[in-house]
């Protein structure tokens, strides 16, 4: 055992012997809240020693019982930031008892009326579920908790942020419909803003593609509205590859629709979402005899 572990377990005991003392008739009567006081400094400077010694679930564990006495002496805001102290170690040993310290802090934030800590730990756990735990309906859970929260306190571009994770997740998952929905929600909120105007293009070729991986008719359609929303979406790259892909699919055009993509790949790289999603599309000219 290193020098710093055999410190903060020191530094455990002492906690707890401090709490012993606190409860008995004594205790009460002359500074048992001190007492409880001097074992939330050992728990935290324990958690400290324990971080030192990458000792993360230890370190987790000594900032919980911090929290928790926080919690109980109503010192609410001290608690939920030693619970997210507590999460940050679990991270590292831990992804289910680092979920549970957020989703306590969580709570604590939103009876506090602190809506922006609210999302920005609803956020944290859906990133967690993203590319830690690697469960992607959790994930768009708690990515959309975190937009709702965030745009209740105004915070859109935060939200709409969120809002985008759901709607690339939504489509892995085959839940088109849902993706369409934010992707044309947010391309409209996007052209309200002369900064983010040009972004709206992006989301209007990502709708576009989530309505191929369903319907060609409906597809033409959306983008007959996305151009007339968006004049500017006429000109782009991404309206020609839709209007070419709708053509062949139409046609069956197997060899067509792949040199098309080809094509736009070789100018404008296509990251992993837009891959999948045209491999989709591609697949019904095989799948089905007849699209039209």
């Amino acid at each position: 055992m290193g020098d710093n572990e055999q410190k903060a377990v020191q530094l455990m005991a002492d906690a707890e012997k401090k709490l012993t003392s606190s409860k008995g008739f004594f205790g009460s009567l002359f500074g048992g809240s001190s007492k409880v006081e001097e074992a939330v400094e050992c728990y935290q400077r324990a958690a400290n020693m324990f971080k030192m010694a990458k000792k993360w679930s230890a370190a987790g564990n000594a900032f919980c019982e911090a929290a928790n006495l926080h919690a109980k002496a109503g010192s609410r805001h001290d608690a939920a930031t030693n619970y997210v102290d507590a999460a940050n170690c679990y991270k590292k040993s831990d992804l289910n008892d680092a979920v549970g310290c957020l989703l306590k802090a969580i709570e604590i934030y939103t009876d506090m009326g602190r809506f922006t800590m609210a999302a920005k730990y609803h956020q944290s756990i859906a990133e967690i579920y993203e590319s830690e735990a690697v469960d992607l309906e959790r994930a768009v859970h708690h990515f959309e908790q975190a937009a709702d929260y965030f745009r209740g306190e105004e915070s859109n571009s935060s939200a709409n942020k969120c809002l985008l994770k759901v709607a690339q997740y939504a489509a892995q998952l085959e839940n088109y419909d849902k993706a369409i929905q934010i992707y044309e929600q947010v391309a409209s909120s996007s052209l309200d803003n002369s900064l983010l105007k040009y972004s709206a293009k992006e989301y209007f070729f990502r709708a576009a593609l989530c309505h191929l991986c369903i319907d060609v008719l409906n597809a033409q359609h959306a983008v007959e509205r996305y151009q007339e929303q968006y004049p500017p979406f006429q000109d782009s790259r991404e309206y020609k590859l839709i209007m070419t892909l709708i053509d062949h699919l139409e046609e069956q055009n197997l060899e067509g629709f792949t040199d098309a993509v080809k094509e736009y790949d070789s100018i404008s790289r296509l990251d992993q979402w837009y891959t999948a999603v045209l491999l989709r599309i591609k697949k019904q000219i095989n799948d089905n005899p007849d699209l039209r």
